[in-house]
This record gives structure tokens, C-alpha cells and sequence, in this order.
């Protein structure tokens, strides 16, 4: 291929043409659905928002962490069609749903293809994840070594573990207090009320958030992620594919994503913060702010992998939404909702809307044998949930939860294993969106 030629790809634009997600429901309930049914619901509302038909999809990225492999053909299949056109099954943790994305925004940008069907699944056990393959090495048995090391290992369920620690390291080292991850959950379960998506729609006082049932050391089962069955889809083309069909008015374009997995910081630095993936989203966020030429101020709107409190709150540092070390500061100053500098997580986020990862159930530390996480949001759909979420926003059509004039959204997906996602967006052709708005 010329240089030209190369060039040419690596500048192809991608947009988001059609969403869709169904609602985070706790799973073994009485409305509890298998994962085609979800997987159908959300693909279709995601081609009815294209105006398109499934025949116009050129390859599918499915992302689904518990699950026989090829559950990606039959979750499509009977559904929305068999047109034989290739499905990649995806499966990166808590960031499978972004992971998901990021392979067909590359397919797209790479001029391998001109539309690609993303969607993310997870039907979740009742009570707590067993162990799958206690017969060969967890994959996050380094990360866990850095926290035994640093601060021990108790009784208590892995993954709020992990996450409180890196909360406590950041109380030691910065001064930040209890009462400052309490008001993250007191924000997100205030900002669920409005959103008809989320498991739990409750607002409680922030007294309420720091009396309610203890999870691990500060973490309370308020401020950590629920289980959730749940889905979610995004269809994502190219500008031809937009032009072809009409879809200027309704086409968020990604501005800039980035995958990046752990660095050598993760764990020779003795740092929990960094275990469970500060550097590399802090790298991730720094590469989209430099491909993209925006920056944190140009940002309206964020969705972040708010899967424990502790977690909301580093991320802010490492989004550079505020220097290291002042996060507190930030959530201080109200500058993480409606009124403030940014709205982040205006769905709730996974601490209220769900994310299978989280927050309670036997989760005891074996090792080789050990459960990876617990309880928590629908791993497979999480990240396509917040693209759908910030499309929603850009395209001024989230309701009550609105975020006025968003024009920037910033999205955040992490995983531990470990792998992060982080993606810009914004109206692709925004006149477009005006005439289709005032029309």
C-alpha cells in the first residue's frame, strides 16, 4: 500500500449511527431473559435508530465475558439475521462492551469495512461467580500479588478489596476523606432517578450512602457496583456509509479511542492506585487528548467505569480532569454534576444502573483458584450502555438527564486483567443535527 493510501485510511471518520440498550435488570429475577433476547432487543432498537437494515451490517463485534464461546452468532442469528457475514466474539473483562467498539471503530477507520454492528450482553448468575477453570492460572494473580504485598489480604470479596485499598493508598498519600467517595455515590444514585435504563432508581441521602451496609473498610454496598442482565449496540460506519443513507443529523462521530493495557508501573511501583489501572488510563485519555486536539476543558458530558466509588474518583485524576491528588477537591466543588464544570455518569453510572462486577457475594482470595470478581454491572454490555448513554446526550435526546448544549462527551472503560478504553465524541456534522432538531 502507497504512504498515500495509508494516510488516507488511518484519516477515514467513524461515526455511530444507531443505538440501543435494553433495561439493567438483577439477574434470576421474574423478568430475568436469556442473553438472545436481550442481544435482540438492543440490535434492533440500535438498526431502527440507523433506519437501516440488518442486511446493510457488514461484520459484527460481540462482546460477552460469561458465556460458551460463539454465544456472539447465536445471540444474532434467529434475531436480526443470518446474512453469513463474519462476528468476531469478544472478551476483555469489565471492558469487553468498549473492547467491542474499539474493534469495529478499527475496521471502520481501517477501510475494511463500511458498517459494523457492535453489541455487548452479559446474562449473570445468581449470587456469587464461580470459578470457571480452577485447574490453570488466574490472569490476575500479578495484580493481586501487588496487594497482598502492600497491604495484606483478608476474608472479604476480591474486588471491593482492590479497589478500597486504592482508595485507602489515596487517603494516605493525598488526605482524602471518607466522606468524599460517599458523595460520589450520594451523586449517582441522585442521577438514576431519571434514568428508566437503570437497575435501581433510588436517591438516598449521603448519610444514608456512609450508614449503609459495609462492603470493605470505608466501601459501603451503596458506593460498589450491583449485578445486572443487560444489553447494548451501536452501529458504526463510515462517512460514506452516512452520506449513502442520510444519517447526517443523527451521526456521532468518534473523535478519537484508545485501548491500552497495563504498563510496567502496574506492578513494580508497590501502588494499588496503579494496579488496578491508573497509568494506563491516564495514557489511554492523554493519546485521545492529543489525536483529537481537544482537552478536558473542551469535555461536556463523561461516562467513567464507576464500578466502586474509589475508582469514580482516581479516574477524575487520571481523565486529567484535575491534578493528582485533588480529586476530593473536585467532588468538593460540585464540578462532577448538573451546575458543575462536567456531568459525569448522568445515567447513574454502574454503581447505580449496574454492571456485573462488584460489590458482594464469596469472592476469598485461593491461590489459582481464586474468583476474579463477584458481583457487579453486565460486563459484556457496560461499555456499549455508556456510548449509547453519550450518544443520547450529543444528540440532545436523554430526557430528564439531559447535560444542556453537550457538544464533547468523554467516554471511560476499564477493566481488570486488564485493559482500558477511552473514546471522544461529538456531533459529526453538527449543522446537520441543528436542522434535524429544529425540524
Amino acid at each position: 500500500m502507497s504512504s498515500a493510501a495509508s494516510t488516507s485510511l488511518r484519516q477515514r471518520r467513524v461515526f455511530v449511527v444507531g443505538v440501543g440498550m435494553t433495561k439493567f435488570m438483577k439477574p434470576g429475577g421474574e423478568n430475568s431473559r436469556d442473553y438472545p433476547d436481550m442481544a435482540k432487543e438492543a440490535g434492533q432498537k440500535a438498526l431502527a435508530d440507523a433506519q437501516i437494515p440488518y442486511s446493510a451490517v457488514e461484520q459484527a463485534c460481540i462482546g460477552y465475558v460469561y458465556g460458551d464461546s460463539t454465544c456472539g452468532q447465536r445471540a444474532i442469528y434467529h434475531s436480526l439475521g443470518l446474512t453469513g457475514i463474519p462476528i468476531i466474539n469478544v472478551n476483555n473483562n469489565c471492558s469487553t462492551g468498549s473492547t467491542a467498539l474499539f474493534v469495529a471503530q478499527q475496521l471502520i477507520r481501517g477501510g475494511m469495512a463500511d458498517c459494523v454492528l457492535a453489541l455487548g450482553f452479559e446474562k449473570m448468575e445468581k449470587g456469587s461467580v464461580a470459578v470457571k477453570f480452577p485447574d490453570r492460572t488466574n490472569p490476575t494473580d500479578k495484580h493481586v500479588d501487588v496487594l497482598i504485598n502492600k497491604y495484606g489480604l483478608s476474608a472479604h470479596p476480591l474486588a471491593p478489596q482492590m479497589f478500597g485499598c486504592a482508595g485507602k493508598e489515596h487517603m494516605e498519600k493525598y488526605g482524602t476523606k471518607v466522606e468524599h467517595f460517599a458523595k460520589i455515590g450520594w451523586k449517582n444514585h441522585k442521577h438514576s432517578v431519571n434514568n428508566p435504563y437503570s437497575q435501581f432508581q433510588d436517591e438516598y441521602s449521603l448519610e444514608e450512602i456512609m450508614k449503609s451496609k459495609k462492603i470493605f473498610d470505608f466501601l459501603t454496598v451503596l458506593q460498589c457496583c450491583p449485578t445486572s442482565d443487560g444489553a447494548a449496540a451501536a452501529i458504526v460506519s463510515s462517512e460514506e456509509f452516512v452520506k449513502k443513507y442520510g444519517l447526517q443529523a443523527k451521526a456521532v462521530e468518534i473523535v478519537a479511542q484508545e485501548m491500552m493495557t497495563d504498563l510496567p508501573s502496574t506492578f513494580e511501583e508497590k501502588s494499588i492506585i496503579k494496579m488496578v489501572g491508573f497509568d494506563m488510563s491516564k495514557e489511554a485519555a492523554r493519546r485521545c487528548y492529543e489525536k483529537s486536539g481537544l482537552t478536558p476543558d473542551d469535555v461536556d458530558v463523561i461516562e467513567l467505569h464507576d464500578c466502586f466509588s474509589a475508582n469514580e474518583l482516581l479516574t477524575y485524576e487520571a481523565l486529567g480532569l484535575c491534578p493528582e491528588g485533588q480529586g476530593g477537591t473536585l467532588v468538593d466543588r460540585g464540578d462532577n454534576t448538573y451546575g458543575g464544570k462536567w456531568v459525569i455518569n448522568p445515567s447513574g453510572g454502574l454503581i447505580s444502573k449496574g454492571h456485573p462486577l462488584g460489590a458482594t457475594g464469596d469472592n476469598t482470595y485461593r491461590p489459582h483458584k481464586f474468583l476474579s470478581f463477584s458481583k457487579g454491572h453486565p460486563l459484556g454490555a457496560t461499555g456499549l450502555a455508556q456510548c449509547v448513554e453519550l450518544c443520547w446526550h450529543l444528540r440532545g435526546e436523554a430526557g430528564k438527564r439531559q447535560v444542556p448544549g453537550a457538544k464533547v462527551a468523554l467516554q471511560h472503560n476499564l477493566g481488570l486483567g486488564g485493559a482500558v478504553v477511552v473514546t471522544l465524541y461529538r456531533m459529526g456534522f453538527p449543522e446537520a443535527a441543528r436542522k434535524g432538531n429544529s425540524s
